[in-house]
């Protein structure tokens, strides 16, 4: 069970910490416990409870009205809520919710929701993202650990595989060799690039995660393909660099590096490779060559 300070409360749930202090002392909507040296402390529970009030009290629900419902009018209240268009804040603090209370009932239906409003290349951009960039909070205040991370990447994944499989297109323009290399754990995004690249009807030769270089040489030997694409990030610079220039001396295809440029600065002289910094430079460009 994590312990959080109120000023983890405060990041968690975006309520300013004198506030939820007002609402403890006002409203008693949550108790914190305190240590033998008389130091405030908070729960799981406490922290569910919170990210509950302040979604309702975002959308417009007195705080005082909060007060009186009972556990299941919340609830029943946050589940009708998250069924509506949010905004994006409030998006991703009801997801932050479900995951931790490792609901894949409300999980869906929020993705579900924002899928049919704005599409799911948008749904990723606005929504899940600015999620997976708050997860760092999640796992530094130890509101999540390995099984609620286990839970998300299964559902995610689920849903990108989905997405993909119901595109129909012809797939008739120019092709995309696209790999993820080892010690490379950017595997949503990996998924996600094969769905925008499908999207826009370029033909896609997939080799996955966790791919050897060699491998990569072999497939690009023997299947004619445009463009060879990869992934990075800076953790993991050392053997990228490296397996990048291995690979380069044996295509003569563009080599697309969708991600951080800063650990691999001695790539960017070649005029075979093209650095793509995140993922709205990524869409731009693959937008521009369609």
């Amino acid at each position: 069970m994590a312990v959080y300070s109120i000023r983890d409360l405060e990041e968690l749930s975006g309520v300013k910490a004198h506030t939820i202090r007002i609402w403890e002392k006002r409203y008693g909507i949550i108790q914190p416990q305190r240590t033998e040296t008389n130091i405030r402390f908070y729960q799981d529970d406490d922290l569910k409870t919170l990210l509950n009030i302040a979604l309702l009290n975002k959308n417009g629900i007195k705080i005082s009205k909060i007060a009186k419902m009972s556990d299941e009018d919340i609830s029943e209240q946050v589940a009708q809520i998250t069924d509506i268009e949010l905004p994006g804040e409030d998006q991703v603090d009801a997801l932050s919710l479900s995951l931790i209370q490792l609901d894949e009932f409300k999980f869906h239906s929020i993705l579900n929701s924002n899928i049919r409003q704005i599409g799911f290349e948008q749904t990723m951009l606005t929504v899940i993202y600015p999620f997976l960039e708050k997860l760092s909070l999640l796992w530094l205040s130890g509101a999540i650990n390995q099984v609620h991370e286990r839970f998300l990447i299964l559902l995610l994944k689920q849903k990108i595989f989905g997405a993909t499989d119901q595109l129909h297109t012809s797939m008739s323009g120019r092709s995309f060799l696209i790999f993820l290399p080892e010690q490379n754990v950017q595997e949503l995004s990996f998924l996600f690039l094969h769905y925008m690249l499908k999207k826009r009807n370029f033909k896609v030769v997939n080799l996955g995660i966790e791919c050897p270089i060699e491998d990569v040489i072999s497939a690009f030997q023997n299947v004619p393909v445009d463009f060879v694409m990869t992934l990075n990030t800076d953790d993991q610079h050392d053997t990228f660099e490296e397996s990048m220039n291995l690979l380069l001396r044996h295509i003569n295809k563009p080599l697309i590096i969708s991600g951080s440029a800063q650990s691999i600065v001695s790539l960017e002289s070649n005029e075979n490779v093209t650095i793509l910094s995140d993922i709205v430079t990524t869409l731009k460009y693959l937008d521009k060559i369609y």
